[in-house]
């Protein structure tokens, strides 16, 4: 359908009768076809590109925004050494002296990332909270003398610093008597209705995928196994708990709303889509982790990849090494190969023995912050002009110039068989620069397979970098360079390209 613009009312019929997924774009675009239809213009204006492949959820698209939060590693572990706790350890171990939520929530808001996930059962079985339905847990510790409930601080410091709220409640449980029956099912689904409505809103459920093997188990001793694909029965765990908070997201190996990575080590892969097909998955299904790291460009569903790593060698505090924290650079080059590449970084801190995230942590933390404040300060794109070698319909409403307005509403993209093109900016003068951000509007799906960039430099082109998908963000590194003139070749994609963003820096 054309969209003509030579009369009032064929325009406002035609912007507010069809049916989409994006009609915050197409009510945009219909606004701006009433204006080209009151300056007497005839151009006929083309409808938006249809989506292609999966498209993000609301409460993905959302997600993807976040960008950066933080997970806390925090139990008996903590106190006894070990990073797997077997399940026979005495709540009585668990005693921090000078627990404080509120400077971990400070720490994690003054470092950029958005919200907290609280490990408040780890394989361990020790609960943070005092559960109705076990004596492993905090009320049978010394802290607070028993009347101490670590997920309510969190929760509250979360409230207080303006992050989101997450939760990690391990599917394996090394101390519980009926672990690997289906009495366990139904204790672990009574403790997630516990916390799903004591502390909401949760933004993000955490699913690990360890399950199975030696454990306390009560005092049983031994080994157990479980069917990793049907155990849990997780479709009707998930739906009760999506019936209580209808927003949360799901995070395991098979989603079913984000993904892992496939590694702890900081990465997601220099092609990442987000999508895969998850009829196959489970959590802790082996030989899988190459198709979480890349995803897979004809997946049937939209499950974009997290990036899980410590900013330690643990995952929970140990004392040897407090010499061994990342350094600001390791955070930053995690950053760009996470965050960098379309995923969301999920970065451990976990606190010591005091209740505290250790100095040396917080240190790397705000060296890290002002690196990254100082890379990305100074957008030298911001409203460039933009041209392009092909346009939709050559309408301005799909011109080159909404990658640098700063309205995440508003795209370029070609027509339907358009699936190659070149982006020029202008710099105004010569800037020297180090990373080019590019942004695809996702709410079409993903699209764009290969693209490079090219500065020119003394009247002569020269590449300067490339890359494979680009997804929500994409941040390419290039050798510092200086140009006035800067471009961007589309070399391939499933559709014609849809971007929404460009940054220089």
């Amino acid at each position: 359908m054309i969209f003509k613009t030579s009369k009032l009312t064929p325009c406002i019929v035609a912007t507010l009768s069809k049916p989409s997924k994006t009609a915050g774009i197409n009510l945009l675009i219909g606004l701006m076809l009433l204006a080209i239809s009151f300056s007497g213009c005839t151009q006929q204006v083309p409808p938006p590109p249809a989506a292609v492949g999966p498209t993000p959820t609301a409460r993905q698209l959302e997600w993807h925004k976040l960008e950066q939060y933080a997970f806390i590693h925090f139990t008996t572990n903590t106190f006894t050494g070990k990073e797997w706790g077997f399940g026979d350890e005495s709540p009585t171990v668990f005693n921090p002296t000078n627990l404080d939520p509120e400077q971990w929530a400070k720490t994690i808001q003054e470092a950029g990332l958005k919200g907290i996930i609280l490990t408040c059962k780890h394989h361990d079985g020790f609960c943070l909270w005092p559960s109705e339905y076990t004596e492993h847990d905090i009320a049978n510790s010394p802290y607070k003398n028993g009347k101490g409930n670590v997920v309510e601080e969190v929760y509250q410091a979360c409230k207080k610093y303006g992050l989101k709220f997450g939760v990690y409640l391990s599917p394996w449980d090394r101390n519980h008597p009926d672990y690997g029956t289906p009495a366990y099912v139904e204790y672990y689904r009574n403790q997630l209705k516990e916390l799903f409505h004591a502390y909401g809103p949760v933004f993000e459920m955490w699913f690990d995928g360890a399950n199975g093997g030696d454990g306390y188990y009560g005092g049983a001793n031994e080994k157990r196994k479980i069917e990793g694909a049907t155990y849990y029965d997780w479709p009707t765990t998930l739906k009760m708990i999506r019936e209580i908070e209808p927003e949360v997201i799901f995070f395991s190996d098979a989603g079913p709303d984000i993904r892992w990575c496939g590694n702890e080590r900081g990465f997601v892969g220099e092609t990442n889509w987000n999508t895969i097909s998850t009829d196959t998955l489970y959590a802790g299904k082996p030989g899988i982790t190459e198709l979480l790291n890349r995803g897979s460009e004809d997946g049937t569903n939209w499950v974009p990849a997290e990036v899980d790593v410590s900013i330690r060698p643990g995952w929970f505090y140990h004392a040897h090494e407090d010499d061994k924290v990342r350094s600001a650079e390791n955070l930053f080059k995690i950053y760009l190969e996470s965050v960098g590449r379309g995923s969301n970084l999920l970065l451990n801190l976990p606190p010591d023995r005091r209740g505290l995230i250790h100095e040396n942590d917080v240190a790397s933390l705000r060296k890290w912050k002002a690196m990254l404040d100082e890379a990305f300060a100074n957008n030298l794109a911001a409203n460039a002009p933009v041209k392009a070698s092909a346009t939709r319909g050559e309408a301005a409403v799909y011109g080159a110039q909404n990658l640098t307005d700063s309205k995440p509403e508003t795209y370029w993209t070609t027509d339907d068989n358009q699936q190659t093109a070149e982006l020029l900016v202008e710099l105004g003068q010569e800037q020297t620069i180090s990373y080019v951000l590019l942004q695809e509007y996702i709410q079409l799906g993903q699209r764009v397979k290969a693209f490079s960039l090219e500065a020119n430099i003394n009247g002569t082109w020269k590449k300067i970098g490339e890359a494979t998908t680009i997804g929500y963000k994409r941040i390419v590194p290039v050798d510092e360079v200086k140009t006035s003139q800067l471009r961007i070749r589309i070399l391939d994609s499933k559709a014609c390209p849809v971007l929404s963003n460009l940054e220089v820096y």
